[in-house]
């Protein structure tokens, strides 16, 4: 099943405290479309599948990355994407969208789309993979 707009809207604005929707629309939407350029498969997929239809569209329709980013460039890329954002709150961005969308998908679903990513993501997922 599906959760709907308002609904994963409303646990990514109490996640990350942020001041209201739009400030965490505006985060969701640039994590996943640089997500969405890193994920292939059906894990992709399945991923958009537990997703409201306006955000499973930019996770399916990103154009695939020419090179996969560390963890540390994806922070980096968001910083890049979000006005007066810092490594420090692009991880709390990150962090707020990614472990709303893993808290919603099995968690073997989660580690198979960690296992695409270079090392750290499973940390940005709030998804640590056993040592």
């Amino acid at each position: 099943m599906t959760i709907s707009w308002e609904d994963f809207l409303a646990r990514v604005v109490e996640r990350g405290e942020y001041r209201g929707e739009a400030e965490a629309d505006h985060a969701v939407r640039v994590v996943l479309c640089l997500l969405g350029e890193h994920l292939v498969g059906a894990e992709r997929g399945e991923l958009a599948g537990a997703l409201p239809t306006t955000y499973a569209t930019l996770l399916r329709d990103a154009r695939p990355a020419a090179e996969p980013l560390t963890a540390e460039r994806f922070v980096e890329a968001v910083v890049g994407w979000i006005d007066g954002a810092t490594t420090a709150t692009a991880q709390w961005d990150i962090g707020a969208v990614l472990s709303t969308l893993a808290e919603l998908v099995p968690g073997e679903l989660v580690d198979r789309v960690v296992e695409q990513l270079p090392d750290g993501y499973d940390l940005l997922f709030g998804h640590p993979l056993p040592a």
